[in-house]
């Protein structure tokens, strides 16, 4: 059985993205690497459908360092494309196919990309905005022949010439990760081939991740929390399920069909496929573990996990792209703790900072701050707003001198065990009645009814109160209003009841990653209400 590498040699964290999946074939060669619902490719064949990808990339004269832009639908040819850039020494930049045309242009602008991977629809929807410069190379999925004026056809690649990887300094950049854009224009987030590594390396370790595993990839490569799952299984010669689709009820038929080990997930994913598997039972005989990232689950939900997930191990998890990956709560504190983050993973150095005064100790708040080999190379040419996100901390200055941190810009508290629990965004912080509000404590307040299934809290400028509390949610079933009302004078202190709530039909909208996109939310229900 595979073991993982030492962590303390770092020779282990410096290898390049395309060894990853290269050191599998002296004796993973025909072990399944990656499954599509309807296809199934060895490590062997995955890694020569890369090498068709670089040899296609090398003949339009891709030089290594440029950016080449994957924006496929997940499966099996995502994973070779991105691979099969690494080969060519090129800088992958995944672009989630749920991102318009014109988020598309703006990216491959924003970053230069020399080549573009997509469907042919996405291509002919990208001219139709912006042409791209002359000398952009496109190659589009489909049969061959259909491939747009000025792209070639994936499928009438000629095979794998066997040519050598081209070699590269762990140390250079190796992935663009854009942000969603959601309060302003998209920022890229640079990864070098070691954050990925080491990221892969640790979250295999905190999960005891070996070759048998089979993870179901449900969150998109373009979110750091699903590019690990991807990584892990290549480092260890494991099998990684896709599912595109995330319908509870498919994910579960899936996971089933495919004897998964192993599910990722985030709060709004959690919640309906709790709900569902709360009404129609599913045994998963298979599954060892599940794993929460990118918010907290709603506490109602916490405590059916165990129930709907019988003997399964629950990983509550933190990250932030900037520092890839940060903490994580071990299962055996699940029960004692719903809702901690723990603390740092392996190769990881985090701490929760109070400004000008040092480390926030047990039963203090802080800001998260994220040092260590984890850390981001910053934003793609932005250097004034990497010096504001990443820099220097005086108060770790005795630790770690002025090595850079990441500051999260997120509020966690730290408890007697030195668990850290997270409070709130600092910008997002409600100051009422004069009380410091997170909106957290508002909606796992209403979500604690069982009447709503989506709720985002947030502030309104008042003359009175300073910020009134206002409140989205979408309901289920038959409940409504004043059942909630009721509620929230039975359960909830008065300065944290909603002084008006928004009522959204049906669910809310999502990022790319699947998270709850709270800017969205609030700007439309902020807009409904001016109109009324």
């Amino acid at each position: 059985m595979n073991s993982l590498p030492p962590t303390e040699a770092g020779c282990d964290f410096d290898r390049s993205m395309w060894a990853m999946l290269a050191d599998n074939l002296a004796d993973r060669a025909g072990h399944v690497a990656a499954v599509d619902a309807g296809r199934r490719v060895t490590y062997a064949e995955l890694a020569a459908e890369a090498g068709r990808i670089c040899d296609w990339l090398r003949a339009r004269g891709v030089q290594p360092g440029e950016r080449v832009i994957v924006h496929l639908r997940k499966g099996i040819d995502e994973v070779a494309a991105m691979f099969g850039a690494w080969k060519a020494g090129a800088v992958v930049v995944n672009v989630n196919t749920r991102w318009t045309g014109q988020q598309l242009a703006y990216v491959a602008r924003n970053c230069r990309a020399r080549a573009l991977i997509l469907p042919g629809p996405a291509l002919k929807g990208l001219r139709a905005v912006d042409p791209l410069d002359p000398g952009t190379a496109f190659l589009v999925q489909g049969k061959p022949g259909a491939a747009p004026e000025g792209a070639d056809c994936w499928s009438e690649l000629p095979a794998d010439s066997g040519a050598a990887p081209e070699s590269c300094d762990p140390a250079t950049l190796a992935m663009i990760i854009y942000t969603s854009g959601s309060t302003g224009a998209p920022k890229g987030v640079m990864l070098s081939h070691r954050n990925i590594r080491v990221g892969a390396i640790s979250v295999a370790q905190y999960l005891g991740l070996d070759q048998d595993d089979r993870l179901l990839s449900v969150l998109p490569y373009s979110f750091d929390a699903g590019l690990n799952q991807l990584t892990t299984m290549m480092l260890l010669g494991g099998t990684i399920v896709h599912q595109p689709l995330t319908m509870p009820a498919e994910i579960l038929r899936m996971a089933a069909a495919e004897a998964v080990t192993g599910i990722a997930g985030v709060p709004p994913l959690w919640n309906q496929i709790v709900r569902l598997l709360e009404q129609q039972p599913m045994p998963l005989p298979a599954l060892k573990r599940i794993t929460n990232t990118g918010g907290k689950i709603p506490p109602n939900i916490l405590e059916l996990l165990p129930q709907v997930f019988p003997g399964v191990d629950i990983y509550l998890m933190y990250g932030l792209t900037e520092a890839f990956r940060s903490t994580y709560l071990p299962p055996a504190k699940f029960a004692a703790k719903m809702g901690s983050i723990g603390r740092q993973i392996p190769n990881a150095q985090v701490f929760a900072i109070k400004p000008g005064i040092g480390i926030a100790g047990p039963g203090e708040q802080g800001e998260l701050v994220h040092a260590g080999p984890l850390v981001s190379m910053g934003y793609w040419e932005q250097p004034e707003v990497t010096a504001q996100k990443i820099r220097p901390c005086p108060e770790l200055a005795h630790l770690i001198g002025d090595a850079p941190v990441v500051w999260s810009g997120d509020l966690v508290r730290v408890d007697e065990d030195g668990d850290m629990w997270f409070v709130s965004r600092m910008d997002e912080m409600i100051k009422t009645l004069g009380f410091r509000l997170s909106p957290t404590e508002v909606e796992d307040a209403l979500s604690q009814s069982g009447l709503v299934g989506d709720v985002v809290a947030w502030g309104v400028e008042d003359a009175d109160l300073g910020q009134a509390v206002h409140v989205a949610v979408s309901y289920l079933a038959d409940a409504g209003e004043p059942a909630l009302i009721a509620h929230c004078a039975r359960a909830m202190p008065h300065y944290m009841r909603p002084q008006r709530i928004h009522t959204w039909p049906g669910a809310m909208p999502r990022t790319a990653s699947g998270k709850l996109d709270r800017p969205a939310v609030i700007a439309a229900a902020g807009a409904a209400a001016n109109r009324t």
